[in-house]
């Protein structure tokens, strides 16, 4: 990799680590090309981004981004989104689907470094889709138990006429 595409890089991943929630870094040793595409293609469809990276490059576009580094050693893909709990999501629903090739080794949640557990407890809050749909069933309960009120009341009426 030439000199100019190695600062390239380091634009690119630090000016995307800025505006990123989240970003995991993970160990993908014995992963294959087809599982690693299928990795991306699920994170492509949640707006998250999966790149592998040199550990020297990725660190200094952390430092540069203005966020806390991460010990990074051997075979190292850093993931990272916007949203951090569908970029969790993303790395742990992966790592329990292939569990010996995969593992979170840790995570940089809104700028700050954070250990494997609570990568995988951000993994199981709902994700923004989920708590609209939660929030429109408590704001949709009153108007459904009136209007199972007033149709109970309406068949009382009904028999009481005929």
């Amino acid at each position: 990799m030439t000199k100019a595409r190695k600062v390239e890089l380091i634009s690119f991943l630090s000016q995307e680590f800025k505006k990123s929630e989240a970003v995991i870094v993970c160990d993908y040793k014995g992963l294959t090309v087809k599982e690693l595409e299928s990795l991306r293609d699920e994170a492509r469809v949640l707006d998250v981004k999966v790149q592998v990276v040199k550990n020297t490059l990725a660190k200094i576009s952390m430092q540069e981004a203005g966020i806390d580094t991460v010990e990074m050693q051997d075979m190292n893909l850093v993931i990272w989104g916007e949203e951090q709990i569908t970029t969790c999501k993303v790395a742990s629903n992966f790592a329990d689907s292939i569990k010996d090739k995969f593992n979170i080794k840790a995570g940089i949640l809104e700028g700050k470094a954070s250990d494997v557990a609570t990568v995988n407890a951000m993994a199981k809050l709902p994700g923004k889709e989920e708590l609209l749909g939660m929030l429109a069933a408590v704001w949709m309960a009153p108007v459904r138990n009136l209007t199972i009120g007033i149709d109970a009341l309406r068949i009382k009426k009904e028999e009481e006429a005929a």
